[in-house]
């Protein structure tokens, strides 16, 4: 049959992924149904612990009076640093991050020892009655004094191409100045939680809402002085992770499954909001000093940045965060000669982690501000000086650590955006209404986002999967990477059932689980779909071929010719229900189950030179924003927001859509409202929603306009997608400009406003009156 009726062509045209699917879990969201780690049910005689937190940001512990912690009401234990069975610490990289502090503490908040009660309540009013005598030391609490002290967690890292400095002596015009960018709490819904459970023969079962199970598997196992094999952990979905549950779940893990390893009894332990925030490693803020080298036209021939963050007391994830900074200030610019360095500074506060973009945010506004700098002072619109800098084609297409850009689109996409979203009409309209409102000040941005896609440490681009086919047909598959709510799981299940040809619906994805698939990757850097889909659809085709192998010596042909497709396997014109032939594969003793491997191929880095291939592909977009400023009160309203994202070819376009849209407002949050503050003791008073200001609905656009860029992936990817977690959150670096352009307006955009993000009222109008103070002086 040649005719559009024909099955062999049904099968050709039918398909799950690229099909907009609800989240698998979804009904179960809505219906509050949904099981998190503190919903599971406790087992027969559960614990509560709590953790008991120092006060002061840097002291010796002179003494630790306990007993009446283990007075108190429903109090069961009280366990410190020398209890601890096996090794105290939970570092991810560098052992320096002890689980229970041993004599020192370096930060307000710092747990010292562990609390076992009855109840919650109990272990967490208990913890507050110990009491402390500190011998305190000196604190550093920013990145700029630990920069003046020379206090860094790691060495300086620095990348040098050309020469800069010759090339900015040359430079007919120049720029030079300073930036602070704030950090920023993960602040996930469900706060850290673990429940540990003993099993026998030294076994423990860890339920836990982490990102890296595998990597909660090691921690427990060395503090509990046993093999990994001897430790299960468990996470089904987390209620929001966004980096916070990657290395900083070690901590509440360990602590519980000491406990429940001590007494023989299951232990949870659930964070307290304020305590979370207390503990927790957060976003890390940075702090620039720059100077770049340009021509009359914009271009820019040389530019300098000097970055320190505030990594916090120990190294955790700093180091792999400020190589991403590094390899991300060019954003989507080419610079020929540059020179680059991060510091990660050693501050008494929270050890800071990975937060969604981990570095990437950070490094590229700082180009990002010094281009906007570049067109205020040739009077040019900031778009036209992005344009004249964009990497090209075929020349000026080398990134600062020698990778090839191979697959860039950022001109037919931002070309596409400008278009859509009418920006060059919008400008001059809110020139005009700027003309003629002394008060309220607009301000219109595009910025551009160029993100690469990959760990920056090799080794952790792989992945593991398994699919098993039941002799009803219906299937599972379990994965490495974890449900945080991105999707991950639909997204893995719409690869295997569109391998397998089966309606979604006969899919089921299950609990992220050490003991089925072993040494997995934490769900990060923008990876979770693109090494697991790849490993489950490695599982899913070897079960295809088998099947397609037995229909072929049932029915005849060959093999390459059958086809799965809507439930129905096509075999030499022969029709049969997939279901069918699972019943009859088992039956002649086919194997129904597999297990898949991924590892992205063609990534190499050299941490010593700074130079290599880091990124599989790179995941481009772009957003324009308009925003009113009130100049009296520093309040402002983002009143309209466009946004084209490259997400290759979209896996599932509902939650892709999704996804940016969360990025974006989660993005413009860390730039302009969610501010972290250290009181002068060091403590974080910002710990709680009521001094901490998340973005809510009021804050959303009214006008909000996002679409996915039509651009198939030029590497090998699932289906040809690209990730979607961590990229766009650049996006709202346009509400940011926005704002900036708002306020220079105030000086007929002749000065450059000295705005730091984030861009709260208070921010915004120290930076108004700056900028007509100069306007003053100039007068």
């Amino acid at each position: 049959m040649n005719d559009a009726g024909s099955p062999i062509l049904k099968a050709a045209a039918w398909g799950v992924v690229g099909k907009a699917k609800a989240h698998e879990s979804a009904e179960l969201h809505v219906l509050g149904q949904a099981t998190y780690t503190d919903d599971i049910p406790e087992v027969q005689g559960t614990l509560h612990a709590a953790l008991g937190l120092s006060e002061k940001p840097h002291a010796r512990i002179v003494s630790m009076d306990l007993a009446p912690v283990r007075a108190s009401r429903g109090v069961v234990a009280v366990y410190t640093a020398q209890d601890i069975p096996g090794t105290n610490d939970c570092g991810p990289i560098i052992h320096d991050d002890p689980i229970l502090a041993d004599g020192l503490v370096q930060y307000v908040g710092q747990p010292m020892f562990v609390v076992v009660a009855d109840t919650h309540d109990n272990a967490r009013r208990a913890a507050r009655l110990a009491t402390l005598e500190y011998d305190e030391l000196p604190a550093i609490l920013t990145p700029q004094a630990a920069k003046a002290a020379q206090s860094y967690v790691l060495p300086p890292m620095q990348l040098k191409r050309g020469d800069w400095q010759a090339a900015f002596e040359r430079a007919p015009h120049s720029v030079k100045g300073e930036l602070y960018v704030g950090g920023q709490e993960q602040f996930y819904l469900e706060g850290q939680v673990a429940y540990a459970i003993p099993k026998e023969n030294k076994g423990m079962l860890v339920q836990c809402s982490t990102q890296h199970p595998s990597e909660m598997q090691h921690v427990v196992a060395h503090a509990l002085g046993v093999h990994s094999h001897n430790i299960v952990v468990e996470c089904r979905r987390m209620g929001g992770g966004f980096g916070g549950k990657e290395s900083q779940s070690a901590l509440w893990a360990a602590a519980a499954a000491i406990c429940a390893s001590l007494l023989m009894r299951p232990v949870k332990l659930r964070a307290d909001r304020d305590d979370d925030m207390l503990v927790t490693g957060k976003r890390h803020c940075f702090h620039y000093e720059y100077e770049v080298g340009y021509d009359a036209n914009g271009k820019i021939v040389a530019a300098k940045v000097d970055m320190v963050t505030r990594a916090g007391y120990s190294a955790d994830l700093s180091g792999p965060v400020a190589t991403r900074a590094v390899c991300h200030f060019d954003n989507t610019y080419y610079l020929s000669d540059v020179e680059i360095r991060a510091a990660c500074g050693k501050t008494n506060t929270q050890s800071n982690t990975a937060f969604r973009g981990f570095g990437g945010p950070q490094g590229a506004i700082a180009i990002e501000y010094v281009i906007d700098e570049i067109a205020r002072n040739l009077g040019r619109d900031s778009l036209d000086i992005r344009r004249i800098n964009f990497y090209g084609r075929d020349t000026d297409n080398v990134t600062p650590y020698g990778q090839v850009v191979v697959d860039n689109v950022i001109h037919e996409l931002v070309a596409e955006l400008e278009a859509s979203s009418e920006y060059r009409a919008r400008r001059e309209a809110v020139a005009r209404f700027n003309a003629a409102s002394p008060v309220l000040k607009k301000g219109l941005a595009l910025t551009p986002v160029k993100f690469g896609i990959a760990f920056n440490v090799t080794h952790l681009n792989q992945a593991g999967a398994l699919v098993h086919v039941y002799v009803d047909g219906s299937i599972i598959v379990n994965h490495g990477g974890t449900e945080m709510g991105q999707g991950i799981n639909t997204k893995v299940m719409q690869v295997v059932a569109h391998e397998l040809g089966v309606d979604l619906s006969h899919v089921r994805a299950t609990a992220t689980d050490t003991s089925k698939v072993s040494n997995t990757s934490a769900t990060a850097a923008s990876t979770g779909a693109d090494l697991n889909g790849k490993a489950a659809q490695d599982a899913a085709r070897q079960i295809r071929e088998r099947l397609a192998a037995y229909a072929v010596k049932l029915y005849g042909g060959d093999a390459k010719d059958v086809r799965f497709a809507g439930d129905t396997v096509f075999a030499n014109g022969h029709e049969v229900a997939f279901p069918v032939l699972v019943q009859q594969a088992y039956l002649a003793r086919v194997q129904l189950w597999s297990d898949g491997f991924y590892a992205t191929p063609g990534l190499h880095w050299d941490p010593k030179t700074m130079s290599g291939h880091p990124f599989s592909y790179y995941a481009y977009g772009a957003a324009v924003s308009e925003v009113v400023v009130d100049t009296l009160t520093g309040e402002w309203k983002l009143e309209r927001a466009d946004a084209l994202y490259d997400a290759g070819r979209s896996l599932n376009p509902a939650i892709d859509i999704g996804q940016v849209e969360g990025a974006f407002i989660q993005g413009m949050g860390w730039l302009t409202t969610e501010q972290l503050w250290w009181n002068e003791g060091g403590k974080l008073m910002t710990h709680a929603p009521s001094t901490y200001k998340i973005p809510g609905v009021s804050d959303c656009p009214e006008d909000f306009r996002v679409r996915l860029f039509d651009n198939g992936n030029v590497e090998d990817s699932i289906h040809r997608s690209k990730a979607v977690g961590e990229p766009p959150l650049l996006l709202p670096f346009s509400v940011f400009f926005a704002i900036r352009d708002a306020v220079s307006s105030v000086g007929g955009h002749k000065v450059n406003p000295p705005l730091n993000a984030p861009a709260t009222s208070e921010e915004i109008l120290k930076s108004i009156a700056a900028v007509e103070a100069a306007v003053g002086q100039a007068a």
